[in-house]
This record gives structure tokens, C-alpha cells and sequence, in this order.
């Protein structure tokens, strides 16, 4: 099954998901109309897509919840803006579902998390309508780049955040 997630700076979040069991990361752009775009123009803000994962995993191994819930662990909820430094439409948050199944349980873990932390989550739901894999040094950025992707983490705010 996959799952597609726009949780800001897609090198940030990518290895996260390894670590729970989800059998391959792909990162890409959804939410936006332009057909295949670039790097550079969703990061200008110029197609309406969201730096977005593609998640390919066994319901066997982890479910689309427990996905949910890593994602909520390692994003901000309350930041409309974007994600800690990223800030723009292509880093803001998401959930594209594709089912009324998936629909029912981000919406079940959303409202969760937004009673569990008394704010509002600023993510949107939205029904899943294609998704344009990334140019390939995106790919597994964390293990072609270790420094820069250390030095990402920790100058994003990601590392060691307090959320």
C-alpha cells in the first residue's frame, strides 16, 4: 500500500520512516496542477504542490494509524507557515487520503492530537490526486549527504526540538 504525506522538507522526514518498518521513501510533490514539476519551482512556490512522500508499506508490518502517528510525532502541527525554518505553501503540512477509510482515521488522529495538545493542527486533508517523484539527488538525501543533512537537522530546529 502507499501513503503520501507532506510533513515540510522531505530530506527531513524521509529517514524517520525507515526506522518504523515502511519499506521504501520516495520524495515528491502532490497537491498542485503543473504536470511534473521541478525542485526549483515548487520551492519558489509556483505550482501549488507540498514537498510530499511517497510511503510504500505492508498493512501487515505497520498500519496507515501508526504512519499517522509517526508523522504527527515529527512535524508542528501549529505552524500554518510551514515547517521550522522552510516556510512557504510547498512546506506546509498534509494528508492526501486516498479511501473514505483513510480520511476517517487522519481526521480520527488529528482531532486526537489537537485535544491531546489543546491547539489546532494546521494540516490539511485532501484527497490524493497524483504525486511526481523528485529529482534523484532528493532521494535517500540523509545517505549521499550525512554532514549536510546533520547540519540541515539541527539548523532547521528539527533536532532536538521541544514540541
Amino acid at each position: 500500500m502507499k501513503a503520501y504525506l507532506a510533513g515540510g522538507c522531505f530530506w527531513c522526514v524521509t529517514p524517520i520512516y525507515k526506522i518504523y518498518g515502511v519499506k521504501s521513501v520516495i520524495c515528491g510533490y502532490s497537491g498542485g496542477d503543473e504536470v511534473d514539476p521541478s525542485y526549483e519551482d515548487v520551492k519558489a512556490q509556483k505550482t501549488g504542490h507540498r514537498e510530499t512522500l511517497e510511503l510504500t508499506y505492508n498493512p501487515d508490518d505497520i498500519s496507515y494509524g501508526k504512519i499517522l502517528d509517526i508523522y504527527l510525532a515529527n512535524v508542528d502541527p501549529s505552524d500554518a507557515e510551514g515547517q521550522f525554518i522552510d516556510k512557504g505553501f510547498s512546506y506546509t503540512l498534509a494528508i492526501y487520503y486516498q479511501s473514505e477509510e483513510e480520511l476517517k482515521t487522519a481526521k480520527e488522529k488529528i482531532a486526537a492530537y489537537e485535544k491531546k495538545n489543546g491547539i489546532k493542527a494546521e494540516i490539511a486533508v485532501e484527497k490524493f490526486r497524483s504525486f511526481y517523484k523528485a529529482e534523484e539527488y532528493h532521494q535517500d538525501y540523509y545517505l549521499k549527504n550525512p554532514e549536510a543533512f546533520e547540519k540541515e537537522m539541527i539548523e532547521s530546529g528539527r533536532k532536538n526540538r521541544q514540541l
